[in-house]
């Protein structure tokens, strides 16, 4: 192998290499949240190969350059090159428009080439296109799969960023002086961030209806304790495929676009895999429950997608929908035990998330009008001017769900089930304390996105909650 004096022409991979992404999977994902049905039509022109696939899905969105997830270590190096006076050319199979959007956004490369719509520029195809663009000219290239064997048999230099063992052995059989750039960042963790692990504790509503019931026994704490994994798993899967669809308009949020898929750190190819692996093995863990507990989590799955795909962006309707699928937690840990929910409970669930989802959406409009924004939120139906008309919507939702939870300990049924109910009645101040501060920390800029997940690390929330679960308790005894 040569070395890179002899070298003056250097070409770039782009997916996988120069992007830490892949640009066919983020422009599907990109028209299939937009619409559907158009992006499963594209998919008949697979039948005339995968260029066209490409260029058919293109023809349908734009992305922007300026957003992608560079891999900031090889575009350091390439400039460095372009300074040394070496020429910059980025070959790629993605669509030849994506690729010449990147190269006019980076403004580093001498020409561009990809895919024309009946060519997929890849492995053999793109070792003839290099070749035809530099002739016998010596060149260095940087690739990340085993796609780019080919090309790395004719490189004067190569250079694999991220590669798999097998690529890199194979690499090394015939280019002992590879260089290799490899990714710093930990999968593992990356993974656990994706599958949004603090998001479970809102599961921890499945364990309510057999606290509720007083239904306790060895059986159904661990049918309870089934259905909680079950809906953990299949919420994942939901996250992951939500991020992969929101994955431009998250690079755009000040906080999301660190998400693992926006950010890159996790190969996006591996999002759909481990998606339907998550949901494969929720769905079995759900029918070790009972058949009744399938029914709802296969409602919560497809009321989730629908959220994903269109609701979310329907003002007030995206709210109401968040509130019924934590109200279909409620319902889920009542199938799993088979006991019937009580109608107060479910309507006090249902206001008390209402409320909650509006103060998200406040803090999230907060947060664009105070860096200046105006307009409306990316991917939501809310303008900055409905500031004030959310947050009294979550008051109003906030402080219906004490209504409903006093109406519920006036209910007969809970003199059956508490000896003490009288002291029950301490949860409605607790409640009106803690929403009432929810609303002022929203107010005073104190609050991230999710409230809930606020409230696990926000000691007043947790002394409340211990407040009223010692009232429970004592009210049993």
């Amino acid at each position: 192998m040569g070395n890179w004096r002899n070298v003056e022409a250097v070409v770039v991979d782009l997916d996988g290499t120069l992007i830490r992404s892949d640009l066919l999977v983020e422009s599907f994902a990109h028209l299939f949240g937009k619409a559907p049905l158009c992006a499963l039509r594209q998919l008949v022109s697979l039948t005339r190969g995968k260029a066209a696939l490409k260029a058919a899905i293109v023809d349908h969105v734009t992305l922007d350059a300026s957003l992608l997830p560079y891999n900031e270590e090889v575009l350091s190096q390439l400039r460095a090159l372009r300074e040394g006076g070496c020429q910059l050319y980025l070959v790629s199979a993605s669509d030849q428009r994506l690729v010449g959007a990147v190269a006019a956004h980076l403004g580093i490369f001498a020409a561009f080439r990809g895919s024309d719509g009946s060519t997929n520029l890849s492995s053999e195809r793109k070792a003839a296109c290099i070749r035809e663009m530099l002739g016998d000219q010596p060149f260095a290239y940087y690739g990340n799969g085993a796609a780019d064997l080919a090309i790395w048999r004719q490189a004067a230099q190569c250079i694999a960023v991220g590669c798999g063992g097998t690529t890199r052995r194979r690499l090394l059989t015939f280019a002992p002086s590879a260089v290799f750039v490899d990714d710093k960042t930990s999968p593992f963790r990356a993974w656990l961030k994706v599958m949004r692990l603090k998001q479970y504790v809102k599961n921890a509503l499945l364990a309510v209806p057999i606290l509720a019931s007083h239904q306790i026994s060895l059986v159904n704490i661990w049918l309870t304790f089934l259905a909680i994994v079950s809906f953990s798993l299949c919420a994942s899967s939901v996250y992951i495929c939500n991020d992969l669809i929101d994955i431009e308009s998250d690079r755009r949020h000040l906080s999301k676009r660190k998400r693992p898929l926006a950010a890159g750190t996790i190969p996006i190819l591996h999002a759909l895999p481990v998606a339907a692996a998550l949901l494969c093995i929720s769905a079995l863990v759900a029918v070790a429950v009972g058949w009744l507990f399938c029914a709802v989590l296969a409602f919560y799955f497809a009321l989730t997608t629908a959220y994903t795909l269109t609701l979310k962006r329907k003002m007030i309707i995206d709210a109401v929908t968040l509130a019924m699928l934590y109200s279909l937690r409620i319902l889920a840990g009542s199938a799993a035990i088979h006991v019937t929910p009580s109608v107060w409970l479910l309507g006090f669930s249902m206001f008390l998330f209402a409320s909650l989802a509006f103060i998200k959406r406040f803090v999230e409009l907060s947060r664009r009008l105070d860096a200046g924004g105006a307009g409306r939120l990316s991917n939501r139906n809310y303008e900055v001017g409905d500031l004030n008309v959310v947050m009294a919507l979550s008051a109003a939702c906030g402080f219906n769900a004490v209504t409903f939870l006093a109406l519920y300990m006036s209910s007969d049924s809970i003199g059956k089930l508490y000896r003490h109910p009288l002291l029950l009645w301490i949860a409605c101040p607790v409640m009106m304390y803690w929403i009432g501060r929810n609303i002022l920390l929203a107010h005073r800029r104190l609050m991230d996105d999710d409230p809930i997940v606020f409230a696990i690390s926000d000691r007043p929330s947790l002394v409340c909650a211990a407040v009223i679960g010692l009232a429970g308790v004592a009210a049993t005894l």
